[in-house]
């Protein structure tokens, strides 16, 4: 096993073992967390190492960079199991491609970008699967739905073929303290509950990252997007890569 193989693997194991105490430490099951392994910036190599480690899921933010190590992968090894996310902000010129490669979809946030979805994913594909971005904090810099306007935009979503509407999604302002992250991602539990009690059935909250993953799992994420404490620090997305994310 070569060196950045070994590295890898013992930084899944890491974060692994992480959300299993995390877990323990709520009396949640470990089971019922899902680890996406965000891979973006990071050649298709270092994708198959975690593969072979055992992971399933991974997330990517940039299309182009995607599918060019989407099709590297299935060329040299046909069959693989890889499930891919789509976590990045979406352009209306790009839904159909994401339609056609991706079996989720986090980012979504706005009515038009699903219905964008809906009709252009493939008749002899699955419907995909996706969440609701919410703009938690209100930031100028991020896209999502806004608390007060997520419902009723929820309801039509769900209604559209192709697509079965998950849960939501998030990536809050970037808080140090262990309570103030676990009071930030407990909105989105709030919501995700909202959306139940109005007869919606969704059941994943894609929220937590390397850095409040802890806190994540106790605010009841079922879906963890783990990148740099997995493949280590990301190189700088050039500007001449043609996704402007």
């Amino acid at each position: 096993m070569s060196d950045i193989a070994q590295t890898i693997s013992e930084r899944l194991k890491k974060v692994q073992t992480r959300i299993y105490d995390a877990a323990q430490a709520v009396d949640r099951l470990p089971d019922d967390i899902q680890l996406l392994a965000v891979s973006k910036t990071k050649p298709a190599e270092d994708i198959w190492q975690a593969y072979q480690a055992g992971q399933r899921d991974f997330g990517e933010n940039y299309l182009q960079e995607s599918l060019e190590k989407q099709k590297h992968l299935t060329r040299l090894y046909p069959g693989n199991e890889i499930c891919w996310h789509f976590i990045g902000p979406i352009q209306s010129n790009k839904t159909r491609a994401i339609a056609q490669h991706f079996s989720w979809v986090h980012s979504v946030d706005r009515l038009k970008i699903a219905q964008r979805l809906s009709e252009q994913r493939p008749e002899d594909l699955p419907p995909v699967n996706i969440c609701l971005q919410v703009n938690l904090d209100a930031e100028d810099s991020k896209s999502g739905f806004t608390p007060s306007e997520l419902l009723e935009h929820a309801r039509q979503i769900s209604e559209l073929p192709k697509l079965t509407l998950r849960g939501l999604m998030a990536i809050p302002k970037p808080r140090s303290d262990f309570p103030d992250q676990l009071a930030s991602l407990q909105r989105l539990d709030d919501l995700q509950q909202q959306l139940q009690a109005a007869g919606l059935p969704v059941d994943t909250l894609s929220m937590g990252m390397s850095n409040d993953l802890e806190a994540a799992v106790t605010a009841g994420s079922t879906l963890l997007r783990v990148g740099s404490d997995i493949f280590g620090p990301r190189a700088t997305k050039p500007d001449s890569s043609g996704d402007k994310h």
